[in-house]
């Protein structure tokens, strides 16, 4: 039997300006808004398919299959959820925010669930010239959080080595905030004298000392109504600590030189590569300043902590950096940068490919164009207690992992059409990928 509040609760979906589903404890979709079916196909039909067949062309339920299912997380909390998926659309799989709501009846028990959909225009789930590129758990897992924090004020700390993109993903939280149209300004602390730093920051009134014969607008003054991405954070001396400590807390800020106060109108992204816990226990780092930065932190994965995201990530880098050339690699050659361990992480990656596409003369990119450590495998200090002794006999798991690795290398479709090639279920498939991730 309908409830007599379905008519209104389509209606009322169907004024919001965001796509929006009803669907029910079945997960049966029972009705898609206009912005829903703009944006992920208006053709197909949604009325009484369930939402994973139409999202993620599922069988069964996200959860079963390996994902993170907000309306069962939603039935068992009985509050609003919200996680972050990866969505079928006529464009190709993007990443979509998922807002998740229940709907009580008149005995208190939950009975519909309305669902929101925000697309995640700053990453992308297959290969992609802009923007963040992957797949891998340990990737969704930092953009997910990335998404949570990006419309909000607060200070965000990136923490990764070097090389794993800590610019890429400030700019990604600068562009999912509302000061996306305003300057997002970049620091790269290491590259400043310390003696330049303070004037460099903060700007300096001319005269002020021997060379300052103009007055000289800041950086914090240059990021106004922006971001500020401080970049190698550690590097920052003490005496400035204090001084960006005083802007944190005050949101003021004084030039060289002058004598009143400025106020700032910035939102703060620092990252960096060291250990911050360590420098404060040395005492070259300011603890309240550590904890005031500390608000939000995001870890970022080092490359050989996402191995499946490598063919994506070799495409897409390849776009950037030999756009003209519209090369491609081959299966060979993806085998091998899927194997190696990247010190370096994705900027080793993007050299590896620069240096490979001016070698080629053709239009794949072969084994013999990539570098010498490249092509002889992954370093000696992969081998421990945890990885496998080339030298012993593999045991079945491990022969099982490596053919699932190369195959991961080899495959450009879809994850249903990888499972089918393999002879397994999406849901095994899902399992698999997650423990080569672990």
């Amino acid at each position: 039997m309908k409830s007599p509040l379905l008519p209104e609760l389509i209606s009322f979906i169907e004024s919001m300006p965001e796509p929006h589903i009803l669907c029910d404890r079945q997960y049966r979709v029972l009705a898609a808004n206009k912005a829903y079916r703009q944006s992920f196909g208006e053709k197909q039909l949604l009325a009484g398919r369930t939402c994973y067949d139409i999202s993620h062309r599922f069988t069964e339920p996200c959860d079963k299959a390996g994902e993170t299912c907000p309306l069962k997380q939603s039935l068992q909390s009985g509050q609003r959820e919200r996680v972050l998926h990866l969505h079928q659309t006529p464009q190709g799989e993007a990443y979509v925010n998922i807002e998740l709501s229940p709907l009580r009846d008149g005995e208190g028990n939950i009975a519909y669930f309305i669902e929101k959909m925000e697309p995640v225009v700053v990453a992308r789930g297959l290969s992609n010239a802009q923007g963040l590129v992957g797949r891998a758990p340990t990737f969704q897992r930092m953009l997910e959080m990335v998404a949570r924090v990006a419309p909000s004020e607060a200070t965000v700390l990136l923490l990764g080595e070097s090389g794993t993109g800590k610019e890429l993903v400030a700019r990604a939280i600068h562009d999912g905030s509302a000061r996306a149209n305003k300057p997002f300004v970049a620091v790269d602390c290491s590259g400043l004298a310390e003696t330049l730093f303070e004037s460099e920051l903060f700007g300096h009134e001319r005269g002020s000392f021997t060379g300052a014969v103009n007055h000289h607008v800041g950086l914090v003054e240059a990021a106004s109504g922006g971001t500020l991405f401080l970049d190698e954070l550690g590097d920052i001396p003490l005496a400035i600590q204090v001084k960006l400590l005083r802007l944190l807390e005050t949101g003021t800020y004084r030039r060289v030189g002058a004598t009143g106060l400025c106020k700032a109108d910035i939102r703060l992204i620092s990252a960096t590569h060291r250990d911050l816990r360590t420098l404060v226990e040395s005492e070259r780092f300011r603890q309240d300043l550590y904890f005031r930065l500390n608000t939000f932190p995001i870890k970022l994965p080092a490359l050989r902590e996402r191995t499946i995201d490598i063919p994506l990530l070799a495409d897409s880098l390849l776009s950037r950096v030999a756009a003209a050339k519209n090369l491609k690699i081959a299966a060979s050659a993806i085998k091998l940068l899927c194997q190696y361990d990247y010190p370096g992480n994705v900027r080793e990656l993007r050299n590896i490919l620069e240096r490979a596409s001016l070698l080629c003369d053709g239009e794949t990119i072969q084994p013999h164009h990539l570098p010498e450590e490249v092509l002889v495998g992954p370093p000696m200090r992969n081998i421990g207690p945890d990885k496998p002794n080339p030298d012993k006999p593999l045991k079945l798991k491990e022969l099982e992992q490596q053919t699932l690795e190369t195959r991961l290398a080899y495959h450009r479709g879809s994850r249903r059409a990888l499972a089918e090639e393999l002879g397994i279920s999406e849901r095994t498939l899902y399992r698999r990928l997650r423990k080569l991730e672990s």
